[in-house]
């Protein structure tokens, strides 16, 4: 079980703002003093390049860069050849499909998603679409965003070549069979991406339980550092797909001819100089989330967002549109008032929640509206912080909303 009292004297911000209520983790999590403490270390005692230096603290930002990648591959169950760092889960999403793109699908091939995706996993097959002819198709889902094998069964034809969704959606939270669906592609030697950027920082993930082929996620949503992420792919797919960047530290040689040789996953997918102390923090995150349990995080959070629904539910004059759903953001709207101006209502009682599409364009589609306000929660959030926003949330009114921009 968790000790929610004593994790939230791990965080600074919780410390140092104790009136506010961060309701916003889906969009960014705060981070623990030892993420910050690993990171100014680096700056203040082991500040060096990686992978170039010979003399001792380049040495060491070697130890410590490579054991970030350890520790993600404990994160993972995977082998810590199989793990990649790139600037984010954006940028692991468009590496993945322009690999595919120039490795492994050819014109007339077809990615299955949702309409539930982010930006980050749908708007690299629409250019690829256009690019490489490939074409982008939906898997049908219910209201709550879900997509059940039936689904995936109703959506499958023999031109599919892969299949490329979010294990858990960033607005409605829906919590997607990838191991089933990963199975039945695999059956029809098809791909399993999975944009883990919600799931990962949440619950367990174990790529080689669930089958999958690649897997995207960043940091800065599981405790570490902004503007770094990973990329897992198996590694005999990682050694067949070319990388988007190329430049120094992931090449072995070239020669004025044009001829190069590439090094093998996962350094040549990491091009340049990394983002040194984002990976070494995000090592710190890592080891930080296994040591109080990812299982613990999930059955915690389960518990959190079945309180916080349920008491939401109280509130006539607010429509929830995930109420079915057990993990991931809360998505509502006050009746009648815009979501940006209830969200301004709500900030001024010193609730932090996002409004808005949430990167999620095209999910009005599925909910009816593509304005919502989301309440994103994290393991350090409480019941009586749930307690507090309820009763902010019974207050939106017009006249409130309006009242705040006077």
């Amino acid at each position: 079980m968790i000790d929610v009292e004593k994790i939230r004297q791990d965080f600074p911000m919780i410390r140092n703002h104790p009136e506010l209520i961060y309701f916003d983790n889906g969009a960014t999590t705060f981070k623990p003093q030892c993420v910050i403490d690993a990171v100014t270390a680096f700056y203040t005692h082991g500040t060096s390049n990686v992978h170039r230096g010979d003399y001792e603290i380049a040495v060491q930002a070697d130890r410590h860069y490579d054991a970030s990648r350890r520790s993600i591959a404990r994160l993972l169950n995977c082998d810590p050849k199989e793990v990649a760092f790139t600037a984010g889960d954006t940028a692991a999403l468009n590496q993945i499909a322009y690999g595919m793109g120039r490795n492994f699908l050819k014109s007339g091939d077809t990615i299955l998603t949702t309409e539930a995706e982010h930006a980050s996993n749908l708007l690299p097959w629409y250019r690829l679409e256009k690019e490489y002819g490939i074409h982008v198709e939906y898997i049908p889902v219910d209201r709550q965003g879900v997509c059940h094998m039936e689904d995936v069964e109703q959506a499958w034809h023999e031109g599919v070549r892969a299949v490329a969704m979010a294990q858990v959606t960033n607005v409605l939270g829906s919590l997607q069979p990838v191991k089933e669906i990963a199975a039945y592609a695999h059956r029809h030697g098809a791909y399993m991406i999975v944009d883990g950027a919600q799931s990962v920082p949440h619950r367990p993930t174990d790529v080689r339980d669930l089958d999958i082929d690649f897997l995207a996620f960043s940091s800065h949503k599981m405790c570490g550092p902004d503007g770094v992420g990973v990329l897992y792919g198996k590694y005999e797919l990682l050694q067949k797909m070319d990388p988007v960047f190329l430049g120094g530290g992931m090449n072995a040689r070239f020669q004025s001819c044009g001829e190069m040789l590439l090094k093998e996953a996962p350094e040549k997918f990491e091009a340049g100089t990394p983002n040194i102390e984002g990976v070494i923090g995000l090592g710190a995150a890592a080891e930080y989330l296994m040591s109080i349990g990812l299982d613990n995080i999930m059955e915690y959070e389960r518990d959190l967002r079945a309180y916080f629904a349920s008491e939401i539910k109280k509130l006539d004059h607010l429509e929830f549109y995930n109420p079915d759903n057990e993990t991931g953001p809360v998505a509502f709207n006050a009746k009648g008032i815009f979501a940006q101006d209830a969200a301004g209502y709500l900030a001024s009682r010193n609730v932090a929640v996002r409004s808005g599409n949430h990167c999620a364009k095209i999910l009005h589609e599925i909910i009816g509206t593509d304005q919502t306000i989301r309440a994103s929660l994290y393991f350090y959030n409480t019941k009586e912080e749930v307690d507090r926003f309820i009763e902010a949330a019974k207050d939106i009114s017009i006249e409130n909303a309006i009242s705040i921009l006077l």
